[in-house]
């Protein structure tokens, strides 16, 4: 499906947006697009792949007409553009409210204005039942989302499509590069809770669910990848055991605004969803405005579901963590001595 097609990457240079640039990159497609506002990663990218297939295109989701710019031409859009640091967004969640929900309706009202086939939105765990602003404000990009597919209908020329994903593993400002290089500087490993736990998914996992999205999403479509979870502390000593350093682990209690647990699907989407084996396919909201025909009836299935979240999912002991872990350039380059990665910057 992909074959002479051309590929927009808003959010390109994030690591989301190398998996899925890496993972096309081989591919017969014509051209992918990195569209984001950061010229220096930008550059750095141009060198590092020196390859006509990849153009750039500086902009901002905020800015339409720059999303325009880009539009031109396009088939498939994967949108991972966003703000997701949970403190930040804590702090500044008008600038999140900004970038990840009017900055995806830009992106997806180019999109139809220029009849782009299909794009997959990147969303989050956070985004189900969210209590920080950044999922709060992912929340209601899928939202955005999900009504403008809903709109567009089955036959429509473009679909737009969510994917929801759990914690990825090595991805940049997430807790793993943080605790590698904690251990190899010899400093502690601070942990917020070692009971914590979280959904456990490596880059290529969430290249794998953007792809199934792309082949089998209908209009406002939210798709879900089965993981694993495991706690805070299985992951630090997976990590202590592979680099074989016995670190002190210091915990430094509950970040502003972090769950103890994370949930991937609200019993609400387990009442509706589509088990795919690997994935869960939770179709929109069909009803229409009319919410009086829904008081007399209501849906008596809900309550005795459970969500899906990293507490009842399969848990990781230390020796699965670590299987896992290998899976990870980061860590096989240390651990193994492989050659040819580069760290994030």
């Amino acid at each position: 499906m992909f074959k002479n097609k051309t590929l927009l990457i808003t959010g390109g240079t994030g690591s989301f947006g190398n998996a899925v640039l890496n993972r096309f990159l081989d591919t017969d497609i014509k051209e992918i697009r990195i569209f984001s506002r950061d010229e220096k990663k930008q550059d750095d990218m141009r060198h590092r792949l020196n390859n006509p297939k990849v153009k750039f295109y500086i902009g901002d989701v905020r800015d339409k007409r720059s999303v325009d710019g880009a539009m031109m031409g396009v088939d498939y859009i994967f949108h991972a553009a966003a703000l997701k640091q949970v403190p930040s967004c804590e702090f500044f969640p008008t600038q999140a409210v900004r970038t990840n929900v009017f900055g995806t309706e830009n992106v997806l009202d180019s999109a139809i204005q220029h009849v782009v086939k299909n794009v997959v939105v990147l969303s989050t765990d956070k985004a189900a039942y969210p209590i920080n602003a950044m999922g709060i404000s992912k929340a209601m990009m899928e939202k955005v989302a999900i009504a403008k597919g809903r709109a567009l209908g089955k036959d429509a020329a473009t679909t737009i499509c969510c994917t929801r994903y759990g914690n990825v593993m090595a991805s940049r400002g997430s807790v793993i590069p943080l605790w590698v290089k904690q251990i190899k500087e010899g400093n502690d490993i601070t942990i917020t809770d070692p009971n914590m736990t979280r959904f456990m998914m490596t880059l290529e996992d969430a290249v794998d669910l953007v792809l199934y999205a792309f082949q089998n999403g209908e209009n406002g479509d939210l798709f879900v990848q089965k993981a694993p979870a495991a706690t805070l502390d299985v992951l630090a000593e997976a990590l202590k055991g592979l680099y074989k350093k016995d670190t002190t682990v210091r915990v430094i209690g509950t970040r502003h605004g972090e769950k103890l647990y994370e949930t991937l699907v609200t019993r609400e989407e387990m009442a509706k969803h589509v088990d795919r084996g690997n994935y869960f396919r939770i179709p929109c909201d069909d009803r229409d405005l009319n919410y009086d025909k829904y008081f007399e009836e209501g849906e008596e299935k809900i309550s005795k579901l459970e969500d899906y979240h990293s507490h009842n999912t399969r848990r990781l002991d230390i020796k699965g963590m670590q299987e896992l872990l290998l899976k990870l350039p980061l860590v096989r380059k240390d651990v193994l001595g492989e050659e040819g990665f580069q760290y994030p910057d």
